[in-house]
Formats: structure tokens, C-alpha cells, sequence
């Protein structure tokens, strides 16, 4: 019980009362500076984020309603597609950096999907050959086998830059496909029905 009382009279430290917690700083008492650093970073970005997020829309005072202009009364036009990438164009973008080719033909969620494994294949990559090594420096019999996980993800890293490109190229060359192709199961097999223009 005396011990009990011990282990919660403050303490004085260099001048600032610290609570005696088991060799650790109180939280009441402000904590680690580490930890403090990391918090005001934190309070930072939220704040950052926050004034990103609420800003009012950009209103240029040019600008006119789409409603006066005689073009938005003839109806809609149609679309320009002399400035979007070429089939090869996405596909040299996406063998260099996967998800890129498929950003540019405006399907940002499978590019973004491609990208995220990119950096899960490297970092296993680069995590398996680190820890190669250490086996190899300590003379651990399971080098071979760590060797083995360092080719395996090298192999998934360049097998997801050749889909990455090649999914790239065939879904430019189906960009002006139309969205409209019904495939259904019918008596007699499988019915396809697409609407022509």
C-alpha cells in the first residue's frame, strides 16, 4: 500500500514535476516531445486538409452562364478526340510507370490500382533482398529460400509493368467503344444485343 503511494507522488526532475509511471513520461504531464512533434504535424495536415476541402469553388468573373452561349442551345457537340493518347501511347506509358497509361485514358481507379501494387511488388522486393542479405551475413540455412521470395516478387513486379501496359493498350484502342453492349443468358445460349447509331 505504501509502495501504491510511492509509485503517484510526483517527482522532480530538472525543475519540471514528473510523475513516477514505471520509467515513462506521463501523458498529464505533456509526454514525450517526439510524441508532441508528431501531434502539431498531425493538427498541421488536418488543418491543411480542412482549408483544402472548404475553400469556395474558383468563380472567374468572365466567366458567362452555359445556358447564354448559342453553342449549349444547338445541343451537345461532338467530342474532340485528337488530344487524347494513342493505344501505343498508353502502352509505352504504362510499361514505364504502371497506372499511368490508364490515368491518361481517364480510368484513374485501375491506374491507381496498378500503382498500388507497383509499390507492394517493390517494397517486398526491396524487403526480401534486405533480409537476403542478413541471411547471407549470418550463415542462416534458409538463404536459398529467401533468395528464392527475392525472385518471386522480382517476377510479380515485372509481370505487373507488362499487364499494367498491355491492359493500357487495349483499353485505349476500346475507348470509343459503346457502353451500351448487353450480354444476358437466353434459352438457346448466350444473346448479345448492341444498340448501332
Amino acid at each position: 500500500m505504501l509502495g501504491d503511494r510511492q509509485a503517484e507522488m510526483p517527482e522532480r526532475v530538472g525543475g519540471a514535476v514528473r510523475r513516477r509511471t514505471g520509467g515513462r513520461a506521463d501523458s498529464r504531464s505533456g509526454g514525450w516531445p517526439v510524441g508532441r512533434s508528431v501531434r502539431r504535424l498531425w493538427y498541421l495536415l488536418a488543418t491543411l486538409a480542412l482549408c483544402l476541402v472548404a475553400r469556395p469553388p474558383d468563380r472567374l468573373t468572365a466567366q458567362v452562364p452555359p445556358e447564354s452561349l448559342p453553342s449549349a442551345r444547338q445541343g451537345p457537340a461532338a467530342a474532340d478526340t485528337t488530344h487524347l493518347v494513342g493505344p501505343v501511347g498508353a502502352l509505352w506509358r504504362s510499361l514505364l510507370l504502371p497506372g499511368w497509361g490508364q490515368a491518361v485514358t481517364g480510368r484513374k481507379v485501375t491506374g491507381a490500382l496498378f500503382t498500388i501494387w507497383e509499390g507492394t511488388t517493390m517494397f517486398m522486393t526491396l524487403k526480401a533482398h534486405q533480409e537476403a542479405g542478413y541471411f547471407e551475413a549470418s550463415g542462416s540455412p534458409t538463404l536459398h529460400a529467401k533468395r528464392q521470395e527475392v525472385q518471386d516478387w522480382l517476377v510479380l513486379w515485372g509481370f505487373n509493368h507488362l499487364f499494367s501496359g498491355a491492359e493500357a493498350f487495349v483499353a485505349a484502342h476500346l475507348r470509343d467503344f459503346p457502353g451500351d453492349l448487353k450480354i444476358q443468358v437466353v434459352p438457346g445460349g448466350v444473346g448479345f444485343r448492341l444498340p448501332l447509331p
